[in-house]
């Protein structure tokens, strides 16, 4: 397989493994709602706070989706990780700008270790989406085959985010973005929902509209080749036989049940008849039909993100946000028929936010018991965008665009910070280290699982996995002999 060498390469491979493991504090002044709504908001530096996240959600979460630097040299973002490597070192505090002959060198360093990071919070069958433009999008391409498995490749989805070329186009409008998706795993199938227009198309109307929607119809007889003799049978219709010219899709018992409940429509002409079955807009369980996606889609465009901020705000005080119907839309999609509503989804370059405000929606809109967690590295950002465009969410707010009052959503989130590291320099437990934090980093790192829920966090014995148990024994104070060892 081709790999990608730049460099600095050698240095960071495995950088995501030194990193130390950091606390993480919540902030109740800045938290918003009840806690236990399993929603987090995180400032910090997003590789320290994906590390200090690991033992709580490794292999936990369903879909990720992150918006990283596009490199185009106009952002100005920083190098800021702290590799132990001459060259590196002198990337450290510098804007990367455009005339920066290490550019593509750099970002190629700040992103893998990241994204070597978000592979281990994925669940077995859990997909990552990574926006990107023509700046990087091959580098990562390679990269991704590196460090997530080139069969984990899903699509590479090039989206059409603007109306047309802007005024002072002088050659190719670029109207494009590309997302590429990624699994941790090789995938059977994937369905994503139907879109606006296609929605538009179940016209058709009976006495179950209020409750499936409208529906289209679609040929029961097909043509294939497979030839399975189950399938071929006469239907009774109008007192005649109805043969289908190969076969039908189902087998008998299944087309007399959808003709009896009136989901099957005979039409006859020039002597032929055409036999459909109604494809309603809902199933069973009143969810929108989903439909196999395709690689490219047109829209949702990028001034409709624009708007949502400035109906936030009444400002345009983050540039570029992604829209939030783009968003759902990936959250949305469906990994091997696995369409249950929960899970965790996890954003590590939040920016507005706009990946929280996506899950709530999708929780209003069909019950759902998703969870985000956010991650931005910005203090500024995160306090005058990300943390407020979530309040307001949450709470309601007086839409600056619209004017009218918009009714909170979702259940509130905890507002983080990164703590100490859990070890001195000297490999010593840090002295703000609780019992229970300790716990969590032995159990992670003794099994690669995540601590589970119902550990005892009163007793050494912590729990068991594939057979073998883990213990903590602890004191924080040579006095105190109980587990938490007076830092529990």
């Amino acid at each position: 397989m081709p790999t990608l060498e730049w460099i600095g390469k050698k240095a960071v491979v495995n950088w995501h493994r030194k990193v130390p493991f950091r606390l993480l504090r919540c902030d109740p002044e800045l938290s918003v709602g009840e806690a236990g709504s399993g929603n987090l908001l995180v400032q910090g530096d997003n590789l320290e706070a994906l590390k200090a996240l690991l033992p709580c959600y490794a292999g936990k979460v369903k879909c990720i989706y992150i918006d990283p630097p596009y490199n185009t040299g106009n952002e100005g973002w920083v190098y800021n990780d702290a590799v132990n490597s001459p060259e590196m070192r002198e990337w450290l505090g510098e804007a990367v700008g455009r005339d920066d002959l290490s550019r593509h060198d750099k970002w190629l360093c700040m992103i893998h270790p990241r994204l070597a990071l978000l592979r281990e919070f994925l669940t077995e069958q859990g997909l990552i989406f990574i926006s990107i433009d023509d700046n990087e999008a091959f580098d990562l391409r390679l990269l991704m085959d590196e460090v997530f498995g080139q069969e984990n490749w899903v699509q590479t989805i090039i989206w059409k985010n603007k109306y047309g070329p802007g005024a002072m186009t002088k050659g190719f409008g670029n109207v494009h973005e590309y997302i590429l998706c990624y699994s941790k795993n090789p995938i059977d199938t994937i369905e994503a929902p139907l879109g606006e227009e296609k929605m538009k198309e179940y016209k058709g109307r009976d006495d179950k509209y209020e409750t499936r929607g409208g529906f289209v119809t679609q040929p029961l007889a097909t043509r294939s080749k497979d030839d399975r003799p189950n399938l071929v049978y006469p239907v009774q219709h109008g007192g005649e036989e109805i043969w289908p010219d190969k076969q039908w899709i189902w087998e008998r018992s299944r087309l007399e049940a959808a003709i009896a409940r009136d989901e099957v429509v005979f039409r006859k002409s020039k002597g032929r008849w055409s036999v459909r079955f109604k494809q309603y807009l809902r199933d069973e369980r009143g969810r929108i039909r989903m439909a196999k996606p395709i690689s490219i889609m047109n829209g949702p465009f990028n001034q409709e993100g624009t708007w949502e901020i400035e109906g936030v705000f009444g400002d345009k005080r983050f540039p570029n946000p992604k829209p939030v119907a783009l968003i759902k839309y990936l959250l949305a999609m469906v990994v091997n028929g696995d369409d249950s509503l929960d899970g965790v989804y996890l954003d590590s370059f939040a920016g507005s936010g706009t990946t929280a405000e996506a899950v709530m929606q999708l929780n209003e809109e069909d019950g759902g018991q998703r969870r985000f967690v956010l991650i931005e590295m910005d203090p500024t950002v995160c306090s005058r965008v990300t943390h407020e465009r979530l309040k307001r969410a949450t709470e309601g707010f007086r839409n600056h665009r619209s004017g009218d009052d918009v009714v909170g959503i979702g259940d509130g989130f905890r507002y983080c910070r990164l703590g100490a590291a859990l070890f001195t320099a000297d490999g010593k437990i840090t002295d703000e280290v609780r019992f229970a934090d300790l716990a969590r980093h032995v159990f992670f790192i003794e099994t690669g699982e995540p601590l589970p829920k119902n550990a005892r966090l009163n007793s050494p014995f912590l729990g068991a996995v594939r057979g073998v148990g883990v213990y903590l024994l602890y004191n924080g104070i040579l006095k105190d002999k109980s587990p938490g060892g007076g830092k529990s």
